[in-house]
């Protein structure tokens, strides 16, 4: 959630460092940046590596299981992993749709027809009724079971299976953040809630109810009691000794290493584009070296973790490369939390009216111009080099005359220009011009064929305030049109400020003396350059 709302709403990299922009704004970009994505790699890194370990393990015991010949050992689990590192390689390359795409729905296609086949040669009647009574049981002790670390009752439950899984969890957070917010565009915080937490719960409840149940009731009621004894030798080989009382045993058992096998080529491509996106800064089209150095590293630390020290190795390192991670949630935690306060409030308080001059009377002409002019990518460069920022300094110069601590900041790189206000114990004012790609609609230009392989882009040159995108463009403004809509702005965060103390979740000062400087600043002051 952090993660989306900061990059669609607020227009910044989708990387785990726009989650604290909040909490340090402009320094996302510096040290303090570098060092959170460089903990959200680590933390993928080992935790895809942790589940690679696992994989093996349970793929090793699946084909000495159909293949006895075949035996359970480190080397043939190194060479799994090579051989899946392989197949992760060849489907980075092939890129997110011909290769992610067909892979994922192979895997749900395989997972959802396992599951249908156990709960239909299984105790149907018994896992539905099951499934609901041990539904609610978890519902009515979640808040216990939580916070529940037996600190009465000591077993090796917790430390080897409850915080490995919530450390796991944790290392698996970057990947799996960024893969849902990139799929998550266009919806609504609740939507995005309710899809995030329901559906795979309630999926989660079902694939559990459906084996979970199928094996409780071969141990309670059919006597297969000797089931018990094998899943605490090996966890591994538990899921094949359970198909051991299903029909067509080898052919599920089968099905089952293949699934385990494309899962897990699955999470490690996906994988390696997340934390090759991450080290290019939010990039999303990289080069295809990178993305097979970051696939074939996965394979590697997941093998000399596996020769090193096996299981308990990996587990330990999921875990510690969670720790750090686990800070930054905290703190993306109350940066999502400040920003949602300042909109709230700011919406409830000032009127929802768009400004732009493009709605005034007289600039028909001008308005229908740009509603179907799509500029390139060096129009819009210029637009913000030559005409908004020199805007912004002139702004910049008469407030500096009445005294205020005002910043002018243009960035050739990235093609942003804003102008910050700092006031200590208050919120800042911060007015931001970005470049932003869009794919040319298809009413652009009808007769132009498209290209299935991505239709050519336009540029807008956007407003972003502090509470995000203001979803207007101002392409076609002059110096003086950039002006008049900087003080509008400035004119609502002036009333913004004036009715929020003692609501905003941090100290604010009263603006008496801020609002009878109001009155200073005319527009008439800033139409002719210092």
């Amino acid at each position: 959630l952090v993660l989306a709302y900061f990059a669609f709403r607020h227009g910044l990299p989708l990387s785990m460092r726009s989650a604290l922009y909040p909490l340090i704004g402009e320094r996302i970009y510096g040290p303090i940046g570098h060092t959170v994505d460089v903990i959200a790699i680590l933390g993928t890194l080992f935790g895809i590596a942790t589940t690679l370990g696992l994989s093996v393990a349970q793929i090793n015991a699946g084909m000495n299981y159909l293949w006895p010949s075949i035996p359970v050992s480190t080397f043939v689990q190194v060479v799994t992993i090579t051989g899946i590192t392989l197949l992760a390689i060849l489907s980075v390359v092939a890129g997110l749709d011909k290769g992610v795409k067909r892979l994922s729905i192979l895997n749900m296609v395989l997972a959802v027809a396992l599951m249908l086949f156990v709960f239909l040669a299984g105790p149907s009647i018994f896992i539905l009724e099951t499934f609901l009574q041990n539904t609610g049981s978890y519902l009515n002790n979640i808040v216990e079971r939580t916070f529940n670390l037996q600190a009465y009752t000591r077993s090796d439950w917790i430390g080897n299976w409850t915080l490995f899984i919530f450390g796991w969890t944790i290392a698996w957070a970057p990947f799996v953040g960024l893969f849902i917010a990139k799929i998550s565009r266009g919806r609504t915080i609740r939507q995005f809630v309710f899809g995030v937490l329901l559906v795979p719960t309630i999926f989660t409840f079902i694939w559990f109810s459906i084996f979970g149940d199928t094996a409780l009731n071969m141990i309670m009621n059919q006597g297969y009691t000797a089931l018990i004894t094998e899943v605490q030798n090996d966890t591994a080989i538990a899921l094949f000794k359970l198909y051991e009382r299903l029909p067509l045993t080898s052919i599920v058992s089968f099905i089952t290493v293949i699934l385990i096998m494309t899962f897990f080529v699955t999470s490690s491509d996906s994988g390696s584009l997340v934390i090759d996106s991450l080290a290019s800064g939010g990039a999303s089209n990289t080069p295809v070296w990178q993305r097979v150095f970051w696939a074939s590293l996965e394979g590697l630390v997941a093998a000399a973790l596996l020769i090193a020290g096996g299981l308990s190795a990996l587990q330990t390192m999921s875990i510690t490369s969670a720790l750090p991670f686990a800070i930054i949630m905290v703190l993306a935690a109350i940066g999502m939390w400040r920003a949602l306060a300042i909109e709230g409030h700011r919406e409830a308080s000032l009127s929802a009216f768009m400004h732009s001059s493009q709605h005034r009377p007289g600039n028909w002409k001008k308005r229908l111009a740009g509603l179907i002019h799509y500029p390139d990518y060096q129009q819009v460069a210029e637009f913000i080099k030559t005409t908004a920022h020199p805007a912004m300094q002139k702004v910049e110069t008469v407030l500096q005359e009445k005294g205020w601590p005002v910043i002018v900041f243009f960035d050739d790189t990235q093609h942003r220009a804003y102008i910050e206000v700092v006031r200590e114990e208050e919120l800042d004012f911060i007015y931001e011009i970005r470049m932003r790609g869009y794919a040319m609609p298809t009413f652009a230009y009808p007769q132009m064929a498209r290209s299935e392989d991505g239709d050519k882009r336009y540029y807008r040159a956007e407003v972003f305030m502090r509470r995000g995108g203001a979803a207007y463009d101002v392409f076609n403004f002059d110096q003086q049109e950039v002006i008049d809509d900087i003080l509008n702005q400035f004119e609502k965060y002036m009333h913004f400020i004036h009715i929020s103390p003692g609501i905003l979740p941090w100290k604010m000062q009263e603006h008496d003396d801020m609002l009878n400087d109001k009155g200073e600043i005319h527009n008439n002051d800033l139409k002719t350059p210092s």
